[in-house]
């Protein structure tokens, strides 16, 4: 299987502290492979995607008319949960931008329907349905969203599934013994094979997670592969991958400098 980039970054005395391996990469989901870490620092880069990276979410809102079958803070619940898009950067925590929506049935409002006073700021999909008015219904609101962590509120976290395995290495140890039975072994994320002396990274489900499927009859030995791990990553829209993983990055960063700074005085 190919992989879509490799990166190695630079450690003491210019020599590789670790590398990052794509195994697949989409603009909201990807998964890659990072080498010569600790599961500590994994632990840090996952926890710091879903609580460090601020985004901004529709905090408050002001309920101009609403003519629905829905109450207001039902209403406002739902336009909590709409992901909102910004550039990296371009706010502070704590910094808001107001938004309109004013919809008259019959018809369905969508999250394509709010309107952003700020031209950088706009929903992350257009799809997401508010609710759906009859004739003569009317819905007409403001909402102020603010820039805030997932440690504030759930409703701010960037990565909706983020979550991280061992790399398993497998090899083959020969033919299984006569008779014996072949009973499923199932592995789930990615495994490391060594083919025609060629390593190769290899997604469970490519054999039904079952590697009785892709080495039928053959004994094989499972480990995990020391340092290695294999991330999954998946956004509500708010950002990208890229962006979600490096402003992580950039938060470990800070705070080890901060502790830094503080061990120092």
């Amino acid at each position: 299987m190919s992989t879509n980039e490799a990166v190695a970054d630079g450690g003491a005395g210019g020599e590789p502290g670790y590398e990052v391996e794509f195994i697949d990469r989409g603009e909201n989901e990807a998964r890659f492979l990072v080498r010569g870490v600790t599961p500590a620092f994994v632990n840090g880069i996952r926890r710091a995607m879903v609580a460090d990276v601020p985004t901004l979410s529709i905090d408050t809102v002001r309920v101009l008319e609403n003519s629905s079958v829905m109450f207001d803070e039902q209403i406002g619940h739902r336009l909590g949960l709409v992901p909102l898009a910004s550039p990296p950067a371009e706010f502070e925590i704590g910094d808001s931008v107001t938004l309109g929506l004013d919809v008259t049935g019959p018809a369905t409002a969508y999250s394509g329907d709010l309107v952003s006073t700020d031209s950088t700021v706009e929903p992350a999909t257009d799809d997401v349905p508010i609710i759906e008015l009859k004739e003569g219904q009317r819905l007409e609101v403001e909402a102020e969203a603010v820039l805030d962590t997932g440690k504030a509120h759930a409703k701010h976290q960037g990565g909706v599934a983020v979550g991280y395995r061992h790399l398993q290495r497998v090899e083959v140890l020969g033919d299984s013994e006569e008779f014996a039975e072949d009973e499923p072994q199932i592995l789930r994320g990615v495994i490391e094979v060594d083919e025609d002396g060629e390593r190769e990274l290899v997604p469970t489900e490519a054999f039904d997670h079952d590697l009785t499927e892709r080495y039928p009859g053959k004994e094989v030995d499972v480990t995990d592969v020391p340092g290695a791990f294999v991330f999954r990553v998946e956004t509500d829209g708010s950002l990208s991958v890229t962006e979600l993983v490096a402003a992580a990055a950039d938060s470990l960063d800070a705070r080890a400098a901060e502790l830094e700074s503080a061990v120092q005085l």
